[in-house]
């Protein structure tokens, strides 16, 4: 019995912060303006299908991207010393302790016209607008996102054992041959927390389409933001929909994730 006194603040946490305000949501999402029953809010979700499916490949791409960057920036630094790890480490969380907001500003003066990029690729004779698209959406997502990637991928390659490692270049083994029956596998919890991590929050983020997009380029997290200062009833009825795709998806993850515990 007492081993579970623990628990109960972080129970009591999670029931009156996150249980509770789902089931407002819940309710919300099934009623009208005058509180009646009514399927209207659900009805009006799917006229944001469009919002969502391109809110959802945005994020799709922003995670391989991630994945792509993180993977072997993880092996990389694996492969150095104790010290030198720490010290990259360090690096990439320096910027994650600056305010969200404040890195979009950052992009935006970095992106903007006669910004550093565009007038670097004038000077080439290259004339291109680089704020204002779905690029520009993508690179902020991957910048804000890359070290919630890259951090569970280190984690779990760092605690590889190395006498597996030797094992397998005694069996003669070369380096791809490791990386391939070895590193990888061992590393795909890992990989598998990473995009979970990256994936959830950039299908349900806002403020990066706003400042780095154009019109055509606006998320689902950015719909519920505006639509649920004058509707909330819609508004819940489209996070409820964002939340069950969540579910799914999480569902789905850690259905991967088991079976690499299996194997």
């Amino acid at each position: 019995m007492k081993s579970r006194k623990p628990s109960i603040p972080y129970i009591i946490w999670m029931v009156v912060f996150t249980m509770i305000p789902l089931v407002m949501i819940g309710i919300t999402a099934f009623k009208d303006k005058q509180g009646n029953f009514s399927l209207q809010p659900m009805m009006n979700a799917f006229y944001y299908t469009d919002v969502f499916v391109k809110s959802l490949w945005i994020a799709f791409i922003s995670t391989v991207i991630c994945l792509l960057l993180a993977y072997p920036l993880a092996y990389l630094i694996t492969r150095m010393k104790k010290s030198s790890q720490n010290t990259m480490i360090m690096l990439m969380m320096i910027p994650m302790w600056m305010n969200f907001l404040l890195r979009i500003y950052a992009w935006i003066t970095i992106l903007q016209k006669n910004g550093p990029v565009d007038m670097a690729f004038s000077f080439l004779g290259i004339h291109e607008t680089y704020i204002g698209n779905t690029a520009a959406v993508v690179l902020g997502m991957v910048y804000e996102y890359l070290p919630f990637m890259m951090l569970p991928i280190y984690t779990v390659m760092s605690k590889i054992d190395g006498s597996l490692i030797e094992a397998a270049q005694d069996l003669g083994s070369n380096n791809g041959a490791v990386f391939r029956k070895v590193i990888f596998p061992l590393s795909m919890p890992g990989v598998i927390s990473g995009i979970t991590l990256v994936f959830v929050p950039s299908a349900s983020t806002f403020l990066v389409s706003q400042y780095l997009g154009g019109t055509d380029d606006i998320m689902i997290g950015d719909i519920i933001d505006k639509i649920f200062w004058t509707d909330q009833n819609t508004g819940s009825a489209i996070s409820l929909i964002l939340m069950i795709f969540i579910f799914v998806f999480l569902v789905i993850m850690n259905f991967f994730g088991d079976e690499e515990a299996i194997a």
